[in-house]
């Protein structure tokens, strides 16, 4: 045991008890830390989210808030699992695995644009906590009949929420680089193509130019985000129990 209480090595937040130390019942639960902290990182962003102002926000002293969150990380760990306490889960899997996923990533999707900080906590804080476990389990189920291994539906699930991840990142990056330029998404995108239409058709990018020759690319981040899940799960659709993904 280290001199600071902690043990030696690493430790999971859910790993601990709820509050360290000898003292009176807890003032305070992790999901009302995790709560209040959420709230600041949804109104300011992750990097407003500090140890002093979460105590601040629930009622504390800076040091206090460290008998129940040991570390600024764990903080975080404890945000994206409360988040994730937002998906809306059935009782019981449809029977229809290629649908429930599609809804799961719809409502992954949803969770990110309202949380727009979650996309890069998730990338570096991706430990299972309750309820995310409660999401990966029913995934699991929802998966039974789809004849994958259970190595693949893993993989399956990491799949679609690291493009669900991917797709979020890139839509609050226009977004943020709109805020910041002062114009719309809709100029920035109308100045980019003017741009590229001068550039493709001056012959260095015949490649591009053809690609183009009949309109951009769709731009409805809806139709986009359709069809890309869809070409993921279909990708794994119709294989022999521990047979390897592959396009249809």
């Amino acid at each position: 045991m280290a001199a600071s209480g902690r043990t030696a090595g690493p430790e999971v937040i859910w790993a601990r008890p709820e509050r360290t130390g000898r003292g009176p019942r807890p003032a305070f639960t992790r999901d009302e830390i995790a709560e209040a902290a959420v709230r600041i990182a949804d109104e300011s962003g992750l990097a407003a989210v500090s140890m002093r102002r979460v105590a601040t926000t629930v009622g504390c002293a800076t040091m206090s808030l460290y008998n129940y969150v040991p570390a600024k990380g764990d903080l975080v760990d404890l945000m994206v699992d409360h988040v994730s306490g937002e998906y809306e889960l059935p009782a019981a899997p449809s029977g229809d695995w290629r649908a429930e996923m599609f809804q799961l990533a719809r409502q992954t999707r949803d969770m990110m644009r309202r949380h727009p900080w979650l996309p890069g906590a998730v990338l570096t804080h991706h430990f299972l906590g309750p309820n995310a476990l409660r999401y990966l389990e029913f995934c699991l189920a929802a998966l039974e009949g789809s004849g994958l291994d259970d190595g693949l539906r893993v993989e399956l699930v990491s799949m679609v929420n690291g493009t669900v991840i991917t797709m979020a990142s890139s839509e609050q990056a226009a977004a943020e680089r709109a805020k910041e330029s002062g114009h719309t998404a809709e100029q920035l995108q109308a100045a980019q193509a003017g741009y590229l239409a001068g550039v493709v058709g001056g012959g260095r990018y015949p490649l591009t130019a053809r690609a183009f020759a009949k309109g951009a690319p769709p731009t409805d981040p809806d139709a986009v985000f359709e069809r890309v899940i869809g070409r993921v799960l279909d990708a794994y659709a119709g294989h022999e129990t521990g047979g390897g993904p592959g396009l249809r």
